[in-house]
C-alpha cells in the first residue's frame, strides 16, 4: 500500500502507486482543462503532486510545454534569483565492494587503478581547490567498510575545514557517501557537513536489484531509506538524485517526486537539493549498453518540470553535461553547478597521466572556473560562493520557511555579492574580473533594503580596499 507517511520503501515508494500515475499522465497528456488546472496550480509556487507532474512531463502539446518552459524559469527566479552556487567534487577514494554494473568503481572492474588519498593528499588537493577560488566542496567515495571508514571521513572533514591558504578557505563540506547509520550520520552532522548528498540511481526495485547484483548496496530498502535514518540523526539538508538513463525516465520522476513528498510529509523537510545526472561514458561502462538514455530535449524537460513540482529546492548539474545542455539547463531550474571538476582520485594539484585514469565517468565540460564564472556573468548570473546559510544555522526547516516565504533572497543576494567580490580581487583573471565588477556595480542596487544595501557597499569596499574577507548576512 502507497503510504507517503511510512517510514518504509515499499511504501513510500510504492510500485504500484508509481505505474497507476504514469498510466493516469497518459489518460491526461492531451487533457487541455486538467493541463491548464495544473499550471494555474503551479503558479501558486507550492509545488504540485507526483501525479500532477507527470501529467506535464507527458504532455506532448508544444504550446504547453512552452508555458511549462516559462512558468520553470520565473519560479527559478523567485526563489533563487539570478544566482548560480558554485562548487567541485572531491574524490577521496574509489575502492568500493560493490559490483554497480554502471559505474566503473564496481569490484570486478581490474583495469582502473585503485586509489585514495591521504590527509596529506587531500591537503594538497584542496590548496589547489582554493587557488581556483571554491569554497564549497562535494566528498565523493566508494564504498570498502575496510578502507573508507567513517574515521577516515571525519579525519577528511577535519582537514579540509582546518585549511587556510592565503585568502581561501573551504567554508562547506558537503558530502556523498553509502548509505549508513543513525549514529554515523550523527556523527557526520557533529563534524559540520552541510547536505548529505545520495543518489537513488533507480527507483524502480527489480531494476535497482539487477544493476547492483552484489555488495551492501544491493539492499534497495536499506539505500532508499538512508535519507530517514540521516534525518534522524541530525542531517536536516539532504540531497536526492536518481542516474537517469539505468530505467524508464517517466518512472524515475514520479518516484524521485514520492520521495521528497515523503521527507516533506514525515520530517517537515524535503530535499534540499536534487541532482539531475545522466549516465555518461567511463572506464569499462559504455552507456550504449542500457536502451533507456534520454535525449537533450527530454532532460531539459524533466529539469523544467522537477522545478515546478518542487520550487524550493536547489538543482543541480554537474560536468557530466556539456556547455550548451548546462547553458540551457540554467534558464529551466538549476540552480548550482560545479566548475573546473575531476572526477578522479587526485587531479586537482597534479593532472593524472592518461593511462592512469580513475575517473568516475568522463568530463563534458572541461572550462577552467575562471571561464565559467566569466560565461555565467555574461549571461546575467551571478556566481555565488555564499555558505552563509549552513554557517549561520539557516538549514532545513529554517531555510526552507525562509526559501518558501522569498525571504531568503534578503539574505542570499547580498551574500553572493560579496563572495563573488572575493572571487574577483584574489582569482579572477583580469577580463572576469572587468565583467564581474560591472555586474556587482549594477547588482546591488537590486538589494531591496536600503540599509542592507549600505552594509553590502561598505563590506565591498572593504574586502577591496582593507583586504578583508568572509562577510555574510
Amino acid at each position: 500500500m502507497y503510504d507517503v507517511h511510512s517510514k518504509c520503501a515499499d511504501e513510500f515508494i510504492s510500485h504500484e502507486e508509481i505505474l497507476e500515475t504514469l498510466a493516469y499522465a497518459d489518460e491526461n497528456k492531451e487533457n487541455i482543462k486538467l493541463i491548464d488546472a495544473i499550471i494555474e496550480k503551479a503558479k501558486k509556487r507550492k509545488g504540485l503532486t507526483h501525479r500532477e507532474a507527470s501529467v506535464l512531463l507527458a504532455c506532448p502539446i508544444e504550446e504547453k510545454n512552452q508555458e511549462i518552459y516559462k512558468l520553470a524559469e520565473q519560479i527559478k527566479k523567485d526563489f533563487y534569483g539570478n544566482r548560480i552556487v558554485m562548487f567541485a567534487p572531491l574524490y577521496l577514494s574509489n575502492y568500493c565492494i560493490n559490483g554497480c554494473t554502471y559505474c566503473p568503481y564496481h569490484a570486478k572492474n581490474k583495469h582502473i587503478p585503485r586509489k585514495q588519498l591521504s590527509q596529506e593528499d587531500i591537503r594538497r588537493e584542496v590548496i589547489a581547490l582554493q587557488d581556483m577560488g571554491h569554497k564549497r566542496l562535494a566528498l565523493e567515495a566508494g564504498e570498502d567498510p575496510v578502507r573508507n571508514t567513517m574515521e577516515y571521513y571525519l579525519d577528511s572533514i577535519k582537514t579540509i575545514y582546518s585549511i587556510k591558504h592565503k585568502n581561501g578557505a573551504i567554508r562547506r563540506v558537503n558530502i556523498n557517501i553509502a548509505a549508513t547509520t543513525v549514529d554515523n550520520y550523527r556523527l557526520l552532522k557533529e563534524a559540520g557537513i552541510g547536505t548529505y548528498i545520495l543518489f537513488q540511481e533507480t527507483y524502480h526495485k527489480e531494476s535497482y536489484l539487477q544493476l547492483h547484483p552484489t555488495g551492501p548496496k544491493h539492499d534497495y530498502n536499506y539505500h532508499t531509506e538512508a535519507m530517514d535514518r540521516a534525518m534522524e540523526g541530525g542531517i536536516d539538508d539532504v540531497g536526492l538524485g536518481v542516474l537517469f538513463g539505468l530505467d524508464k525516465y517517466r518512472y524515475e520522476f514520479a518516484g524521485l517526486l514520492m520521495h521528497a513528498e515523503h521527507l516533506e510529509a514525515a520530517f517537515g523537510v524535503g530535499p534540499h537539493t536534487i541532482s539531475v545526472p545522466r549516465l555518461k561514458h567511463a572506464d569499462d561502462i559504455n552507456p550504449e549498453e542500457f536502451d533507456n538514455g534520454i535525449d537533450d530535449e527530454i532532460f531539459l524537460k524533466l529539469i523544467a518540470c522537477i522545478r515546478i513540482a518542487v520550487p524550493y529546492t536547489g538543482m543541480i548539474i554537474s560536468t557530466r553535461e556539456g556547455k550548451n545542455v548546462r547553458g540551457r539547463a540554467l534558464h529551466l531550474g538549476i540552480s548550482q553547478i560545479s566548475g573546473a571538476s575531476r572526477t578522479s582520485v587526485g587531479g586537482y594539484y597534479e593532472p593524472e597521466p592518461e593511462d592512469e585514469s580513475s575517473e568516475q565517468f568522463d568530463v563534458s565540460d572541461n572550462r577552467t572556473l575562471d571561464e565559467v564564472v566569466r560565461w555565467l556573468m555574461e549571461m546575467g548570473y551571478i556566481p555565488s560562493f555564499c555558505t552563509a546559510c549552513y554557517r549561520e544555522g539557516r538549514t532545513g526547516d529554517r531555510f526552507m520557511a525562509l526559501c518558501k516565504s522569498g525571504q531568503i533572497q534578503n539574505c542570499c543576494h547580498p551574500n553572493a555579492l560579496m563572495t563573488l567580490k572575493e572571487y574577483l580581487m584574489d582569482y579572477a583573471s583580469p577580463e572576469t574580473k572587468a565583467i564581474g565588477d560591472r555586474l556587482i556595480e549594477k547588482e546591488v542596487f537590486h538589494v531591496p533594503n536600503e540599509k542592507a544595501r549600505a552594509v553590502v557597499l561598505e563590506n565591498l569596499r572593504l574586502i577591496e580596499q582593507d583586504n578583508r574577507r568572509d562577510f555574510r548576512f
